[in-house]
């Protein structure tokens, strides 16, 4: 007998056993349940007892049924500076919408628009779209693109006419993204990017 025949072959090899998933708790899913049923009401543009009822129904067939990947969500939660992101994102809000009627008004004065790419400092799905859609809801930017792997935004801006307006637009998303990691990223993220 050789040494090569006491050497037991890949297939015969015992493999680790796999680790049982957990399932998914009410509790884990109530924020996803909760806004499947507000996007269907905001669909329906009515909040009646059917339209709340009808959607707890589909947001649990598509919570059981459809396929979600897990997504770790927001390890902490900060509601002072949750309450200060809001603030700031609602005042963005309001400032870009007049920006953006002026510049409707006015469109002569708008030279050049660009697309920018945005490194964001966090690996973490639910940061990135939040940032994401926090960003994309504001009027004048829209999100074209994301680079999940690397955590790179593709924003269009609205205006660009100077490499100060390019660089105050990345700095703005890379606050927005600090905002929202001090709000609701871990401990260890937000150290990262302070």
């Amino acid at each position: 007998m050789t040494d090569r025949d006491s050497v037991p072959s890949p297939a015969s090899a015992p493999e680790p056993p796999a680790e049982p998933k957990s399932p998914i708790t009410l509790l884990q899913l109530s924020p996803l349940l909760i806004a499947l049923v507000a996007f269907w009401m905001l669909l329906w543009g009515s909040v009646t007892p059917l339209t709340i009822i009808t959607g707890i129904v589909l947001a649990v067939i598509v919570t059981r049924v459809l396929y979600l990947p897990r997504v770790i969500l927001a390890p902490r939660f900060n509601p002072f500076w949750f309450l200060v992101f809001l603030g700031v994102f609602f005042g963005q809000l309001v400032a870009a919408s007049f920006q953006v009627a002026f510049q409707a008004v006015f469109a002569r004065r708008i030279q050049r628009n660009a697309i920018i790419k945005v490194q964001l400092r966090t690996r973490s799905d639910f940061i990135l779209t939040g940032t994401s859609i926090a960003i994309s809801l504001v009027p004048g930017s829209v999100i074209l693109e994301v680079d999940r792997e690397h955590a790179i935004l593709y924003v269009h801006v609205l205006g660009a006419d100077s490499a100060d307006d390019i660089a105050r637009a990345k700095s703005n998303i890379l606050a927005t993204e600090r905002r929202l990691l001090r709000a609701l990223g871990s401990r260890d993220e937000w150290e990262a990017v302070r």
